[in-house]
């Protein structure tokens, strides 16, 4: 009986968050210039948000992101250049922030880690196959239940 109240109440609290993420709305451009607000976003596509790390800037709302955006609308507002931008973000936060680093020996294993461990795992897998394959069928033990016939 508990276990079934507990069910019907998690099945509404899913209902709830269902219903309210279908409903929420976008923010409002903070500026109503609109060419600006393009800007700004386009800069912060480039741009990882360090609290989600799998977004960008402009597609997060967590409260560093929404900052971030307005660091970057300030400083487009102030008249700089987005070369200006991503020094001052990557001076201060690092490569990781951007989503696209430059390429150059300190990034290096951003871009490379990812195919250098698939590499490895993938030459692993073929060495223990391949020393598998050289070992008598005697090594191999059976499994508990089977018999043999």
């Amino acid at each position: 009986m508990a276990n079934r109240r507990l069910q019907q109440w998690m099945a509404t609290v899913l209902l709830m968050a269902c219903y309210a993420a279908a409903h929420a709305s976008p923010a409002a451009p903070a500026s109503n210039d609109l060419a600006l607000e393009a800007h700004v976003m386009r800069i912060a596509s480039d741009l990882r948000c360090l609290v989600c790390q799998n977004q960008t800037v402009a597609d997060s709302q967590a409260d560093l992101a929404i900052d971030l955006r307005s660091q970057v609308r300030d400083m487009l507002q102030r008249g700089k250049s987005e070369a200006d931008i991503n020094d001052y973000l990557t001076a201060r936060y690092g490569d990781f922030v951007l989503y696209r680093p430059a390429l150059r020996p300190s990034t290096w294993l951003l871009w490379f880690g990812p195919t250098a461990l698939t590499l490895g795992g993938l030459g692993c897998l073929v060495w223990l196959l391949f020393k598998r394959s050289q070992m008598p069928a005697g090594n191999f033990d059976s499994e508990p239940g089977d018999a043999e016939i």
